[in-house]
């Protein structure tokens, strides 16, 4: 399961589970939504660290073969890559 995925639904989980122990607290139903998203994100900053650094460092990965790939794609597009068929021999 990717680390984003985990983050999501850990993120989720501790919102319904702060929501399910504010239900029988007695007060207006949008002030108990707004306590349990706010209580929430606070528990997530902590609870959830290793899984936020971890989508973290998968989002960086992406984006920098993304970005090798641009690279290279742009390097072939302007004739700086040319292919070869044999290893050292350029084709021509």
């Amino acid at each position: 399961m990717s680390a984003a995925v985990k983050y999501t639904l850990g993120r989720v989980g501790l919102f319904v589970g702060v929501l399910a122990a504010l239900w029988f607290v007695e007060m207006n139903m949008f002030l108990r939504l707004m306590l349990a998203l706010v209580s929430s994100a606070a528990l997530s900053f902590f609870l959830l660290r290793g899984w936020r650094d971890e989508m973290a460092g998968e989002m960086a990965e992406a984006s920098e073969r993304r970005r090798a790939e641009k690279d290279r794609l742009r390097s072939a597009l302007a004739g700086d890559d040319q292919p070869t068929d044999a290893p050292g021999e350029p084709r021509g």
